[in-house]
């Protein structure tokens, strides 16, 4: 049995009481270490859950992914993903591959940048193409042509900023901003920059992407987000965090 676990976005306590019990009766726990980070490390995950958690890099996720299929035919084995379990396409795979081995999955939904986002006042439904913005962007016209898509229909962007949790190496909102206007968006461009969301600590800050700049949004993951055509209720809504 192969066992899909989303554990929120926050800490520890953030899995849910259904993914805590098929956690504890798990023979081997993963946990990816790739899309985004917690608050704290696994040692607290291993406290609550009351068992070993291996943590699992993108590569051994990746390269791994059919030894840990074929490993939920012989035992119960819980895939734990850092908040929803489908927020990355890697984990899709999982499911597929699993289904083509014959390997029953039992799934567990969490909270999710998608949808923690929202906290900024702006609706989810008026949110277009979610894109990221890599480390290394000197030639990369993607995430801009994505902005323009979005706005040419009015709609939100999400920028999910490149992370190598491993390496502690984040990319800041700072360097988002930096990219965006060399790849010619107006510095006056409304912004809105999130640190943390889904944490207690959490930072939502509006601005210009120029003005983001100067922000120090403290420790990631971080995201960027460019309003499109807004409703006056979420342009009330946004003006909380000026």
């Amino acid at each position: 049995m192969l066992y899909l676990i989303g554990i929120g976005l926050g800490d520890e306590r953030d899995i849910t009481e259904k993914g805590l019990e098929l956690v504890r009766n798990a023979d081997t726990v993963y946990l990816e270490s790739y899309t985004s980070t917690l608050a704290v490390g696994k040692e607290a995950l291993e406290k609550l859950y009351g068992c070993d958690v291996i943590i699992c890099d993108r590569e051994m996720a990746e390269q791994g992914m059919e030894e840990i299929v074929l490993e939920s035919k012989k035992k119960n084995i819980a895939f734990l993903v850092i908040g929803d379990v489908f927020s990355a396409t890697t984990h899709t795979n999982y499911l597929v591959e699993a289904r083509k081995a014959g390997v029953e999955v039992e799934i567990v939904h969490n909270a999710s940048i998608l949808t923690a986002v929202g906290v900024t006042g702006l609706q989810l439904y008026n949110f277009g193409k979610v894109t990221s913005i890599p480390y290394h962007h000197t030639d990369v016209k993607g995430p801009v042509n994505v902005l323009k898509m979005n706005q040419k229909n009015g709609m939100h962007t999400l920028f999910l900023l490149d992370l190598d949790p491993s390496s502690d190496n984040y990319l800041s909102i700072k360097e988002a901003c930096a990219y965006l206007i060399k790849n010619k968006v107006d510095g006056k461009t409304i912004a809105v920059g999130c640190a943390r969301l889904g944490r207690k600590d959490f930072i939502v800050k509006k601005g210009t992407v120029s003005s983001l700049q100067k922000v120090d949004f403290g420790k990631a993951p971080y995201s960027l987000v460019i309003p499109g055509k807004m409703h006056f209720a979420e342009e009330e809504a946004l003006d909380m965090w000026k």
